[in-house]
């Protein structure tokens, strides 16, 4: 197994030890795909409803569990749990705890971001996001940075999905069931959120003097229009922030996010309404909202995101490797010069829900399995 031997994208520089991560099973999977045979092993097990992980420092991963749980897995796949999680976090429906992401200057500064869905008066809830430090296996110095207005009840669309550049919070957030908020910018509803690192707002955001003539417009938005974006990551050579987000029946996107730009639901989508099959909003095109780069119909449900960076898997290098939660795939999208020209479908199910795909720090890459006993799994190249 290649131990730590190349850099990493500027937003994850991390002190790594010269060591190496995870050491093979001798019972692995093989899986044969287009380009790469890939051995597959099992890292961890007995996670409930994983719904984010992160690579620590030391190799050790960080997960956030849906039901409220925070935990570490070690480079043994040993699970602990993490201990002062926020108060009002709520467990409900497809909200609990979600995102998770770490500051550029995690090694020094040990600051992490989450995001949850956190409960309000009148049963309303909404997704909210904190900044904490990781001091061991406990958080402490909570700071909640970021509360999403209006709130709703019920458990549908909170989004979640966290994502730090050297100066940004990145927070997609879902329309929470009510579609028409997506096209308001009072309103926090299916957008994307960028923040400074320490939850400010930046000056330069593309609502940001809108929102100073105090016409309701919140100026933490940063793209707007979205149904429930599930995943997101970033060229580190472009700066380009790629996300997918699901739509109703058929019409999940992939999307690239340009600052202040209408993505369209729900005026357009290429999905129609469960039940009926009948049509939304105005069809698939309009005026002044953006086109997806690649759409599914019918829906795969995909959740996790991750562009391949490193030299561990040269034939997929900047291709964008995501998770099906419907079909239970790992999918690849090839990208030639930031055009999607092809899509591999793998494991079919094998290993079910896929909820997250990282990269790791040694190259190797890592999915992560809903269920009650949800499984940590690394994909290396076969010998």
């Amino acid at each position: 197994m290649a131990c730590l031997n190349r850099l990493l994208s500027r937003a994850h520089q991390f002190a790594f030890l010269s060591l190496c991560f995870f050491a093979p099973s001798a019972t692995a999977d093989t899986v044969n795909t287009q380009k790469h045979a890939l051995n597959i092993d099992v890292v961890a097990t007995g996670l409930n409803h994983p719904w984010s992980m992160v690579f620590l420092p030391q190799g050790d991963i960080l997960v956030s569990e849906r039901n409220g749980s925070l935990k570490r897995v070690s480079a043994k796949g040993g699970v602990s749990p993490v201990s002062g999680l926020p108060e009002g976090l709520v467990y409900k429906g497809q909200g609990g705890l979600l995102g998770l992401a770490l500051a550029p200057d995690f090694s020094t500064s040990k600051i992490i971001y989450l995001a949850f869905s956190e409960e309000g008066q009148y049963n309303k809830a909404g997704t909210s996001v904190i900044r904490a430090k990781l001091q061991g296996d406990s958080l402490t110095d909570i700071t909640t940075i970021f509360q999403t207005t209006p709130r709703f009840a019920g458990g549908r669309h909170f989004g979640g999905r966290l994502l730090t550049t050297d100066e940004h919070l990145y927070i997609a957030l879902g329309d929470r069931g009510n579609r028409d908020k997506a096209q308001h910018l009072d309103s926090h509803i299916g957008s994307v959120i960028r923040l400074n690192l320490d939850g400010s707002t930046p000056i330069d955001n593309p609502f940001y003097a809108q929102s100073a003539a105090n016409d309701g417009t919140k100026a933490e938005i940063f793209s707007y229009g979205h149904r429930n974006i599930q995943g997101m990551a970033l060229d580190p050579n472009t700066n380009t922030l790629w996300t997918h987000e699901h739509g109703p029946q058929g019409g999940d996107e992939v999307n690239v996010i340009a600052a202040g730009a209408n993505y369209g639901w729900p005026t357009i989508t290429y999905g129609v309404n469960y039940g009926t099959g009948s049509k939304i909003g105005k069809g698939t095109h309009a005026e002044g909202m953006e086109q997806p780069l690649h759409y599914w119909v019918p829906s795969i449900a995909p959740s996790g995101l991750a562009m391949v960076q490193g030299d561990t898997f040269p034939a997929w290098q900047g291709d964008l490797l995501l998770g099906s939660l419907k079909f239970g795939l790992l999918v690849r999208l090839d990208l030639e010069n930031g055009v999607i020209v092809n899509e591999e479908r793998m494991l079919d199910g094998k290993y079910g829900r896929i909820r997250d795909v990282v990269e790791g720090p040694e190259g190797n890459l890592y999915l992560m399995t809903d269920a009650s006993n949800g499984q940590i799994l690394r994909l290396r190249p076969s010998p």
